[in-house]
């Protein structure tokens, strides 16, 4: 049987969705037809959210604590679930500011609080890192993100920022899983997942990408679970 989530944790879940401004988030996630953009996408990215969240659920421990980088509307179901039914602290972090006063204001009524700055903030360690469309985001990564869904050019290829670019990412990388306790476990896009692996090899740690994948309905990138283990002899 499919792992579900509990009927009170899906109505909240709804609830917080029936509550976004939409016309408050279109601007932010399309320049242009982001009202069409929500119109499309909001049922699949509850849904599927809530899907992701009950296998999630079934992967953590009660009462941990997880780091979520770049926690957008996508990160919703999966956050809530870990505050209402495993007790879990939640450390979430959005630099989009507009996105998080709407996140906040949706869950007021919950404990969940996204801030608006960056996850190499957060304080303390975490048994679980969520780490979606982040080290390939187009617009803080354009060129390492056009090279890593096979979209470069080479004739217009901009090598020089293609390296800063690569630097900021391996730091980001560095800096959040350094707070994982492990064994631990990382949430990540299957593009995402050679940074994942490089850092665990420099680190000389154990790993396993597991072999399922899951879909996801904003960027659409499929998303998948690695354990980390402990450091090799």
């Amino acid at each position: 049987m499919s792992p579900r989530l509990r009927p009170v944790t899906r109505r909240l879940i709804k609830a917080v969705f029936d509550s976004l401004d939409y016309d408050t988030l279109a601007p932010i996630y399309c320049d242009e037809g982001g009202a069409a953009f929500w119109r499309d996408r909001r049922l699949p990215c509850e849904r599927l959210g809530v899907r992701l969240a009950a296998v999630l659920h079934d992967r953590l421990p009660p009462k941990g604590r997880s780091l979520y980088v770049g926690a957008g509307i996508a990160e919703l179901p999966m956050m809530i679930m870990e505050g209402e039914e495993l007790d879990r602290d939640v450390a979430a972090y959005n630099l989009r500011e507009r996105e998080v006063r709407e996140m906040n204001r949706a869950c007021h009524h919950l404990t969940l609080r996204i801030q608006a700055s960056h996850a190499e903030a957060a304080q303390g360690s975490f048994d679980h890192l969520w780490l979606v469309s982040v080290l390939n985001d187009p617009e803080r990564f354009p060129e390492l993100s056009s090279l890593s869904y096979g979209h470069a050019n080479p004739i217009e290829f901009h090598v020089q920022a293609f390296l800063q670019e690569r630097e900021a990412v391996l730091t980001l990388t560095r800096h959040c899983l350094g707070k994982l306790i492990l064994p631990g476990l990382v949430t990540t896009s299957i593009e995402e997942i050679p940074w994942i692996i490089h850092w665990c090899e420099q680190q000389r740690l154990s790993y396993r990408v597991g072999e399922r994948e899951y879909p996801t309905a904003i960027v659409g990138d499929p998303v998948c679970f690695i354990d980390i283990g402990s450091v090799e002899p």
